[in-house]
């Protein structure tokens, strides 16, 4: 038997070693099985876990910042701005750059008017990226810059600026610091006109040293068309302004609307606030009196019962009432009228505004169906008009009535209404019986598509005969009733007076000295063309409707007619009576200086001669004759100047005038114009309770 037999032979279990070619292969097959592992785990990571890994890796390395879009641009009804973006620059830090923290906020401190301390606890709380300040004026953002500070960086944002300072206020609206509406139609329709933010990528190593950034741009927002028109705005802010100084009323709203449409051409409230400086307002100041005050009509919603009788043929124009001489007990409530009336007819009970009459008339109509003409008219309900924070106003419904409510609603008391409320009902009857819904918002403007916002139908809460005889018998009472100081000079006009009576919230009762004074109405009588409604709350002194919100309404209607070019259906009254009645009339608010005519704007353009060198910090005014509202801004705001801004149109008048010497920071008044100014000197005529 050979060797290796015999052995194996001896020694059956001993395992035998293995030749070279077994062992190179098992080396082989350890070695690929390694090599799958590793290859493995790198496809794992640089693969199937890539993103993940590279996620982590961005944030720890990259800070993402949101940077604001511009905002859409938002205009009156003829384009012209009202609320404007304008670039400025905001500072940031990379504190990581940052060699000393301490001395860069005490160079940064003087020229921000930020304490030091809270400047050098933001930059060392932070790593690779910080605010500084935001929305730097020009001139305190070229001062920075010539610091030349390593570690603080601009970036260029948008700026709300509103051209109109104060006008329509309350409509617009305001933005806070990361340009997101705050209230009136920047807050709601914040999402069309926001636009898409940016967003800045600022990158940093593993030592937190900044060394890159990336900007992705913002997308613009959409622009919007409102239904205001800017000399209406100004004309009825400028009269509200003037009757409550006059009247030393709390304060009040001004609605102007086309009948036909339901587009409001203006909404005045006072007080106001500037919304580019909305921090600095009163919380009252920013609130839109005309969509969400409530308070009691009074007078004015005896429209509202008469149209009901007619419209449910219970009683006629000309039918007689006993109005018992002044007092009528209603189910256990005795009622006083403020007037003595005898026997009156329908068209003299609103003429002279008769509470008797008014609840004698109601009481035919009967309970549900007063109820349902007051729904249908669009009491107790939003009107759904395109701003934010609208009240419902207050309605209960029949089964919560007294048995003595009837009598409260038929002279407006008992129910809680919003002027932009009364103001759509007394359309309805001005137009032939439609009851429209709101407007104030025209158009959208996305990227050069037009969005018309929709329009529901129009209801109709009376008909058209009912509507044609509430404007006649609303015709009498500025021809011979309590409106007779809101007759127009030269135009057919109706109205209806309201006093009524606020409720003392320390005992529950009406109040004797606190009442809403007010006047709405309509002209040309047979083809509207606006509806105004003045409403003033407490004023003191002369109080009532008729005394200080007909005159008011006069003075509005007037203009607006003239504004529009609106064709005269009565002979103008002889030269020598206007002149008399101008001698009663408000004075005009001093809020702008009439404008210069557009011829002058050349001999702006002439820039006075100055030496060639001007005094140190300071530099020669250049002309903004001819310029825009908006390049007119551009320009201020480049040279570091304070722009106050008057009137629209192209710029024809400035003080500092052109060549003067003037620092950063001067305030420059800059007077605008179109066309010139409109101004009534018409007064009122009549005496009115």
């Amino acid at each position: 038997m050979p060797a290796r037999s015999l052995k194996q032979a001896r020694h059956p279990g001993r395992p035998q070693p293995l030749g070279g070619g077994s062992r190179l292969l098992l080396l082989t097959v350890a070695g690929g099985l390694w090599a799958a592992a590793v290859a493995g785990r790198l496809v794992d990571l640089a693969v199937v876990r890539h993103a993940g890994y590279r996620a982590m890796a961005l944030r720890q390395q990259q800070r993402a910042i949101e940077i604001s879009p511009e905002r859409g641009v938002i205009t009156d009804r003829d384009g012209r701005e009202l609320a404007v973006s304008l670039p400025v620059q905001s500072c940031f830090a990379v504190p990581q750059d940052i060699t000393d923290i301490a001395l860069v906020a005490s160079q940064l401190s003087p020229i921000l008017q930020i304490p030091e301390r809270d400047l050098v606890a933001k930059l060392r709380t932070a790593h690779n990226f910080v605010w500084v300040a935001r929305r730097l004026t020009p001139d305190v953002a070229a001062r920075i810059d010539s610091l030349n500070l390593r570690g603080i960086y601009f970036q260029q944002e948008m700026e709300r600026f509103y051209p109109e300072k104060n006008l329509a206020a309350q409509v617009l609206g305001f933005v806070d610091i990361d340009g997101n509406g705050e209230a009136g139609v920047e807050y709601q329709l914040d999402k069309q006109i926001r636009g898409r933010p940016g967003q800045l990528f600022v990158l940093a190593d593993g030592h937190r040293r900044y060394y890159h950034r990336t900007e992705v741009p913002p997308v613009p927002g959409a622009n919007v068309q409102l239904t205001i028109d800017q000399n209406i705005q100004y004309i009825a802010e400028s009269r509200l302004a003037s009757a409550v100084a006059n009247s030393h009323a709390l304060g009040g709203s001004i609605l102007v609307m086309k009948p036909g449409t339901g587009e409001v051409l203006a909404m005045a409230n006072w007080p106001t606030f500037d919304p580019n400086l909305p921090a600095e307002s009163d919380p009252a100041a920013r609130q839109n009196r005309a969509i969400s005050d409530i308070y009691e009509p009074g007078s004015t919603f005896k429209t509202i019962t008469l149209s009901a009788a007619l419209d449910e043929g219970v009683v006629t124009p000309d039918q007689e009432f006993d109005c018992q001489m002044g007092s009528i007990l209603l189910f256990g409530r005795l009622i006083h009228d403020w007037h003595r009336f005898g026997m009156l007819t329908v068209a003299q009970i609103l003429m002279h505004s008769s509470d008797v009459g008014a609840i004698k008339v109601a009481l035919k109509v009967g309970n549900e169906n007063f109820y349902r003409y007051i729904r249908a008219f669009g009491f107790g309900r939003k009107t759904g008009i395109e701003l934010p924070w609208e009240s419902a106003g207050m309605l209960r419904p029949p089964r919560l009535w007294q048995a003595s409510s009837i009598g409260s609603l038929a002279m407006g008391q008992e129910i809680g209404i919003t002027p932009l409320q009364l103001a759509l009902a007394e359309s309805a009857i001005a137009n032939g019986g439609l009851l429209y819904h709101p407007r104030i918002v025209k158009e959208i403007d996305l990227n050069g598509q037009r969005i018309i916002p929709p329009e529901p139908p129009p209801t109709r809460p009376i008909s058209a005969a009912t509507a044609a005889t509430m404007r006649h018998l609303m015709e009498g009472v500025v021809l011979e009733g309590t409106g007779r100081q809101a007759r127009l000079d030269g135009y057919t006009d109706a109205g209806k007076t309201g006093t009524a009576q606020k409720v003392d919230p320390a005992t529950g009762r009406y109040s004797r000295n606190r009442l809403i004074a007010s006047f709405v109405g309509y002209a040309p009588l047979n083809n509207p063309a606006a509806v105004v409604l003045v409403v003033l709350d407490s004023p003191r002194g002369l109080h009532e409707g008729g005394q200080v919100s007909a005159p008011v309404f006069k003075q509005v209607m007037e203009q607006v007619l003239d504004d529009y070019n609106v064709p005269r259906d009565l002979p103008v009254e002889p030269l020598g009576q206007r002149a008399s009645l101008a001698k009663s009339a408000p004075k005009q608010p001093a809020r702008r200086p009439p404008p210069v005519a557009r011829d002058s704007a050349a001999a702006l353009a002439a820039v006075t001669a100055v030496p060639q060198a001007p005094p140190p910090g300071m530099f020669a005014m250049p002309s903004l004759a001819g310029k825009t509202v908006r390049a007119a801004t551009e320009e201020c705001l480049r040279l570091g100047l304070d722009p106050v801004l008057e009137g629209s149109g192209v710029a024809v008048g400035q003080q500092p005038a052109a060549g003067a010497f003037v620092r950063p920071g001067t305030r420059v008044v800059v007077s605008f114009a179109l066309r010139p100014a409109l101004v009534s000197t018409k007064g009122g005529n009549g005496n009115a309770p």
